[in-house]
């Protein structure tokens, strides 16, 4: 069977896949499979054995685990261009996360074989690989720095200043909606949602920002980025 030619348009718009050859993408069209998961439905569970990775067209899921108090840890929120579960495939183990969807989404799944093939016959698809699974360990990196070093206030005020369309760059006032829940965002932050919301509440009586359900209205992104609390 021939591989869909919207499997390899979609490919072909990734970071991942965007530099390569017409044949390549044939070659990984073909052990790609394209799957629509409604929002709350699980892809995998903790323990799950891994059969490829996966890459996110549209929509948002949430990589967590639950700890042995009970409580669900959320790792990362994986959006729109960007893929999870390579280092474990790579590593042959079983997931050590759970992956949800928070929104009707959009995914790709490519199959382990599928990624084995093209990197013993292509050495800048290794190359792509590798830079993509350093990028997620120096993410993974700087969340125990900011955890280790930063308050939560810190940690709050620098999630804000990066959902910000203008990156913060700005001085005046802004205006951002939250991607996902405000405990999700809690969760993703390493706080409480009780801590998360005591944070918003200070800095709305410092008259920093103003919140109104998922929308956060930054009143002044310099006063915001100079707080320390």
């Amino acid at each position: 069977m021939p591989p869909k030619i919207k499997t390899q348009a979609f490919l072909a718009t990734l970071p991942l896949f965007k530099e390569l050859a017409a044949p390549e993408l044939d070659r990984i069209a073909t052990g790609t499979v394209e799957l629509h998961v409604p929002r709350g439905e699980m892809l995998f569970q903790k323990g799950d054995p891994t059969t490829g990775f996966y890459l996110v067209i549209y929509g948002q899921v949430k990589l967590s685990f639950v700890t042995p108090t009970g409580q669900e840890k959320v790792v990362e929120i994986i959006g729109p261009g960007n893929s999870f579960g390579e280092a474990l495939m790579f590593m042959e183990r079983p997931y050590i996360v759970m992956a949800q969807a928070l929104a009707d989404s959009m995914l790709l799944h490519i199959s382990k074989q599928t990624v084995f093939d093209e990197l013993a016959r292509e050495p800048e698809f290794a190359k792509k690989m590798l830079a993509g699974l350093s990028r997620r360990l120096h993410s993974l990196v700087s969340d125990v720095e900011s955890y280790s070093l930063q308050s939560g206030t810190q940690r709050v005020i620098g999630y804000l200043l990066r959902q910000d369309d203008g990156g913060g760059a700005g001085e005046g006032p802004a205006k951002l909606t939250l991607p996902v829940a405000k405990a999700v965002v809690a969760s993703r932050l390493n706080l409480t949602p009780e801590h998360f919301s005591r944070i918003l509440h200070e800095l709305q009586s410092h008259d920093l920002i103003r919140v109104d359900g998922r929308d956060v209205h930054l009143v002044d992104v310099a006063r915001l980025r100079a707080y320390e609390g």
